[in-house]
């Protein structure tokens, strides 16, 4: 009987090394098909987040407790003298001598805006990715200082303040000292909701300039150094590459004549909706408004561009917004190469030949606030 010899012991060393090789190849694509499911897993999450939270707070666009603008108050029975004569400059703090009257009702009349270039706010929107729009977003917080999980009622931060005292004049104020409008009861003192300006970017870097990771920035309105401005950026979510807007505008009369552009130099006037003819009856009345909006977007959606600037006009009209982000993951993926095309609307982004995996996430946003005011029985 012979022993364990040479030839055997080569063969068991061969086999074993065999075996550790096919392990150890095992173990090295589960942790890259691992490290690949993360990245999947962040690129989905952080896009889904994005995408809510900009589109949560465009529902609230235009929420200013219970007033209502003059020129969307469908009961109103006089010519609106609030009508926007122009865009509100998001970046203009407080204490500018051109924030006056007309400036407020722009800020009030005209809750969205959007840019595809920094110059609006050049010193807030650094970095800005290439291809990446500037959005801007405002309201009155959904919430009362001091109530709830509301924060704190804070001295020298701007509020919006609305009057429910009948005949009481203003009907509203913004500001950040002297609330003194009342309730129902021309008694109590009414109640007061902090100011929201939130203004969204993509800034090419996250932590390093240069690093390449694109990242969704917020700056918001807030009181800082004695002052009230749009305050520096902060970072919000890596891997946001590209974020795109464009928005649907009801600016044609309703069903009736839906040729008709609207227009606010005359009271409403009011037709019968079966035949479309002249009706005097009341706002409370079935009838709709001849020279007004319906609340749904009338042409195809609209980008605001250098080239092609929205007006007033336009943005005051905006009863919907649709919403484009692209995700980027964070790392690389090895042996893999991005060949695809991205469709923002119109634009088209990519292919962009690199290892990086990408995902394109949009949705279409009804500025409830805006377009709810607009709609008749």
């Amino acid at each position: 009987m012979q022993g364990f010899g040479l030839i055997e012991l080569l063969v068991a060393l061969a086999i074993g090394l065999m075996l550790m090789v096919v392990l150890v190849s095992m173990f090295v694509n589960s942790r890259r098909n691992e490290h690949e499911l993360a990245l999947a897993a962040e690129l989905i999450d952080n896009g889904r987040y994005a995408l809510q939270l900009i589109e949560s707070d465009l529902m609230h666009a235009g929420f200013w407790g219970v007033y209502v603008p003059q020129f969307d108050d469908q009961t109103l029975a006089t010519v609106p003298v609030d009508v926007p004569a122009l865009l509100p400059d998001p970046c203009l703090p407080r204490n500018a001598t051109n924030w006056n009257t007309a400036y407020v009702e722009a800020l009030l009349g005209v809750p969205v805006q959007g840019y595809d270039t920094a110059a609006v706010c050049s010193g807030l929107v650094t970095d800005r990715q290439a291809n990446t729009d500037v959005l801007v977003v405002r309201h009155a917080e959904t919430c009362v200082p001091g109530t709830g999980n509301c924060e704190a009622d804070t001295a020298g931060r701007l509020y919006f303040q609305t009057s429910r005292c009948s005949g009481e004049s203003p009907a509203y104020i913004l500001t950040d000292t002297g609330f003194t409008l009342h309730d129902r009861d021309c008694t109590t003192i009414a109640e007061k909701r902090r100011f929201i300006s939130s203004l969204y970017y993509v800034r090419n870097y996250a932590r390093t300039a240069g690093d390449g990771i694109p990242l969704l920035m917020l700056s918001r309105f807030e009181l800082s150094g004695g002052g009230l401005a749009q305050q520096p950026a902060v970072a919000l979510i890596e891997g946001i590459e590209a974020l795109r807007i464009e928005f649907g505008i009801d600016d044609r009369v309703g069903r009736c004549n839906p040729a008709l552009p609207i227009h606010y130099d005359a009271a409403i006037a009011r037709v019968d909706p079966a035949t479309c003819t002249e009706n005097a009856i009341d706002a409370a009345a079935n009838t709709l408004p001849a020279n007004r909006g319906d609340g749904t977007p009338d042409d195809t959606f609209v980008h605001c561009s250098t080239a092609a600037p929205c007006t007033a006009g336009q943005m005051m009209n905006v009863v919907a917004a649709r919403l484009y982000v692209l995700a980027r993951s964070r790392e690389p993926s090895p042996g893999y190469t991005d060949r695809k095309t991205y469709t923002l609307g119109p634009a088209t982004l990519g292919p962009y030949n690199d290892a990086y995996r990408r995902h394109l996430f949009s949705t279409t946003v009804r500025l409830v606030n805006v377009s709810a005011r607009r709609i008749s029985p």
